[in-house]
């Protein structure tokens, strides 16, 4: 399993907003959503736009590209629940203040068939 990894400092990340950050060769975006810290997989699996630079509301960010919205807590993507496209979600920890985060072994994000019908 995969360590820890130090992304940014406690009061680097604006409430209600997200940051992206290298982690392990991918690009994570942490968000601070009431007081609590949450990742997700950066790019959304739509068209790889940067998640953490979307509008955040009601602990959904929306993807700056196509509005897509995706769960901060559980990479859920909201616009269709039932669908089991999502995007990666990691553990987060702060230690002193010290922002960490830790890349977990996941299953790939199956891609939804309207998607891949164009």
């Amino acid at each position: 399993m995969s360590e820890f990894i130090s992304v940014a400092k406690v009061g680097d990340i604006p409430e209600g907003q997200g940051r992206s950050y290298p982690v392990d060769g991918s690009m994570v975006g942490v968000f601070l959503i009431d007081g609590e810290y949450h990742a997700i997989n950066d790019s959304c699996p739509h068209m790889g736009a940067s998640l953490a630079s979307g509008y955040v509301e009601d602990g959904a960010v929306t993807c700056p590209w196509h509005a897509w919205r995706f769960c901060v807590k559980n990479g859920t993507w909201l616009d269709n629940p039932q669908s089991k496209l999502k995007t990666d979600c990691y553990e987060v920890s702060v230690d002193g203040d010290e922002i960490r985060v830790r890349l977990a072994e996941t299953d790939p994000v199956e891609t939804d068939p309207v998607e891949n019908e164009s």
